[in-house]
């Protein structure tokens, strides 16, 4: 297992930006797969976006041109560039590691979007 901490969230007007970091406890070289999730009060946990071991990226549709996900293996970090912030945005953003039932989570950075 991999311990994961995010950081850089909180408050954003709508249209501005953020850039969430997610820094892991050991190298991601390994770990083919990182993404981040969010949820938003009231709602289940939703995927936003993954990065491959090979760079290879995936974007949920309410978040593609908006987001970016990227990885630094030699400085065992994920970040999200979140550009064009809107309400609907709002939520607890997670990092992972993994696929499956051996996935490991964060703790969660909160993001809250004015309008």
């Amino acid at each position: 297992q991999v311990q994961l901490v995010e950081s850089g969230g909180g408050l954003v007007q709508a249209g501005g930006s953020l850039r969430l970091s997610c820094a892991a406890s050991r190298s991601i070289i390994s770990i083919n797969v990182m993404g981040w999730s969010r949820q938003a009060p009231g709602k289940q946990r939703e995927w936003v976006a993954t990065i491959a071991s090979g760079g290879f990226t995936n974007y949920a549709d309410s978040v593609k041109g908006r987001f970016t996900i990227s990885r630094d293996n030699a400085k065992n970090m994920v970040n999200l560039q979140m550009n064009s912030l809107q309400p609907e945005d709002t939520a607890v953003y997670y990092c992972s590691a993994g696929q499956g039932l051996g996935r490991s989570w964060g703790q969660g950075t909160q993001v809250t979007v004015s309008s």
